[in-house]
């Protein structure tokens, strides 16, 4: 069992960060949950989660293709990889974006910027990054929580005067 697991242990590591993506991503999507938004809780941590581990097998993908071809021919450019969680996530996001009827109204914005977030933070704690990810957690909690009701109370006010006009 000792063998396997030093064997095995940087899997085990990966499943750590995916876990840890998933986790913050939760938080991220426990807001949007509570505010009835398409995008909730499951597929917040799935999109962190799964741009965690698409970070992580890209690492292992260059490293195995490098020692077994032993060649110095392969350029990896992550910034490829990061294009491609952020296309994904951007096509996953529009979907949640609703146009209200035949006015301005439109819904969902705030949902597709915080699915983003969330891979982003999933991308973040698979390169090891974890400050940064629990910070960035944190600073999206905040602005969901704190801005949502300002904006609430702001479109109160708005409501009021426009009826004493």
């Amino acid at each position: 069992m000792v063998d396997f697991l030093k064997t095995n242990w940087f899997q085990f590591e990966i499943l750590c960060q995916t876990a840890l993506a998933m986790f913050l991503g939760a938080l991220i999507g426990l807001d949007r949950e509570l505010s009835k938004k398409p995008a909730g809780l499951r597929t917040h941590i799935l999109v962190a989660g799964a741009s965690a581990l698409i970070v992580k097998l890209t690492q292992i993908a260059v490293t195995t293709f490098k020692s077994e071809f032993a060649t110095d021919l392969l350029r990896a450019d992550p910034i490829r990889i990061f294009v491609a969680v952020i296309t994904g996530i951007s096509f996953l996001g529009a979907g949640t974006i609703i146009r209200q009827g035949t006015g301005n109204k439109i819904e969902g914005l705030t949902t597709a910027a915080s699915l983003l977030f969330s891979a982003v933070i999933g991308m973040g704690v698979a390169l090891s990054q974890y400050i940064i990810s629990i910070g960035a957690t944190i600073l999206a909690l905040f602005i969901l929580l704190s801005l949502g009701k300002i904006e609430y109370w702001v479109s109160q006010r708005s409501n009021i005067k426009s009826k004493e006009n």
